[in-house]
């Protein structure tokens, strides 16, 4: 059984290492008498050494007590002149805390990052053979972290994840990585781990909410979803414009490049059930429009994620999604929908209006019909002299079962329900 080295963060055993050592990591504090502290390695040594606790006297009220933090629990290594180190990597310990706790619940695989790393096969620079300062599984996370500490630079979120680990006496010395490093694994490491990750975390927030049912905004027995779209900027190079270019302008002149996402919704909470991205511009023969740009995105979320168009949700979106294919497509795969629809669309009325003012019609386009319902409004913002005529279709017919007037406030969280998430 070895030996176990206990030094100041936040404490994670190895696995396979011995359960009791866990028992160490429960306390938030751990109190020492100075009088039990010793210093293990000869004095002509190089110090890389932790003190040590040369018994386990009984603290008495008035001892001199050193009160500490565990950082880590790993096998001892002593060495010949005394000195006590950490055998292993500080990667092997680093983690994301309860943001991790919350990724491994919603994926359902204890230690997911870990998993997923252990897969990988580098590329570029970085051959994986030696540790060395990172791992793919430090390489991850250091990303992730990025995300949440937008303002900060890469030593600042390497000192973050890293803390106090990078001070153990480590049985190889170790130094934080340096921007190129953590660069250069960046690149190795590539976008599919954290593709693989954002599919299994969404996986889980769409199960969770079937399960628990959050649902404060409806529309009849529907769960209100929204469909939306958004640009994020990306550094500029080459690769980046060959692959995203920017949107908005004939020659990708536009300072940044620009990644387009297309976010799926839930209305309640805002939570991101399925997000597909592509590009924004002319570029990788993408669309200088935004809504042939977001409608193939569309196309490509109905491809990936068929198992968030459930019948139970209702799919809100704007004037730039149809296609009369595509939203033929979309009931096809069983869900309902409900769209804004562009002025100048020809919509064939077929029948009587009903009481609350709809009445039913077609919409044809790309050599498909559909029968629809249409529900129209004013809408005045600002007090404005000139309303706005607002006409929206759906595949729901049941004008009692599903009224203009709760149609038309489910349309309401088109913007609030997906844009400002």
């Amino acid at each position: 059984m070895p030996s176990c080295l206990v030094v100041p963060f936040a404490v994670t055993p190895v696995a396979g290492e011995d359960a009791g050592a866990e028992l160490a990591g429960r306390a938030g504090m751990v109190a020492v008498r100075v009088a039990d502290l010793a210093w293990p390695a000869r004095p002509d040594g190089d110090g890389r050494t932790a003190l040590t606790a040369a018994g386990a006297g009984k603290i008495a009220t008035g001892d001199l007590v050193v009160f500490f933090r565990p950082v880590v629990i790993a096998a001892a290594v002593v060495r010949r002149d005394g000195r006590v180190q950490a055998a292993g990597h500080p990667a092997d310990h680093a983690r994301l805390g309860v943001a991790e706790d919350r990724l491994d619940a919603l994926a359902g695989q204890p230690g997911v990052i870990g998993q997923i790393a252990a897969g990988l096969r580098l590329d570029g620079k970085v051959k994986g053979q030696a540790r060395r300062a990172m791992t793919a599984a430090l390489a991850i996370r250091h990303t992730l972290l990025m995300t949440l500490m937008p303002d900060s630079d890469y030593a600042d979120v390497t000192q973050a994840l890293l803390g106090d680990l990078a001070a153990v006496p480590w049985q190889r010395p170790y130094r934080l990585p340096t921007a190129t490093v953590i660069c250069a694994w960046r690149e190795a490491v590539g976008a599919e781990p954290l593709e693989q990750l954002q599919d299994l975390m969404l996986a889980g927030l769409d199960a969770e909410h079937r399960e628990h049912d959050y649902r404060a905004v409806r529309a009849g027995d529907l769960d209100v979803c929204s469909i939306d779209g958004s640009l994020t900027r990306v550094p500029d190079s080459g690769a980046n414009r060959e692959a995203y270019g920017s949107a908005g302008t004939a020659d990708d002149s536009s300072p940044y490049p620009q990644v387009r996402e297309l976010r799926l919704s839930h209305a309640s909470t805002r939570a991101a059930l399925a997000v597909v991205t592509g590009p924004s511009g002319a570029a990788a023969g993408g669309s200088r429009d935004k809504g042939e740009a977001e409608q193939v995105l569309l196309d490509r979320a109905l491809k990936d994620y068929p198992q968030v168009f459930t019948p139970g949700r209702l799919w809100v979106m704007d004037r730039n999604f149809p296609g009369v294919p595509r939203v033929q497509r979309l009931l096809a795969a069983g869900t309902h929908m409900l769209i804004r629809v562009k002025d100048g669309i020809a919509l064939r009325r077929t029948g009587e209006f009903a009481p609350d003012g709809s009445y039913l019609a077609e919409i044809s386009g790309g050599g498909v019909t559909l029968a629809v319902r249409v529900i129209e409004y004013m809408v005045s913002v600002a007090e404005a002299d000139a309303p706005e005529l607002f006409a929206l279709i759906t595949d729901l017919t049941d004008d009692e079962t599903y009224p203009a007037q709760v149609l038309a406030a489910a349309y309401h969280w088109r913007w609030i329900g997906s844009e400002p998430a």
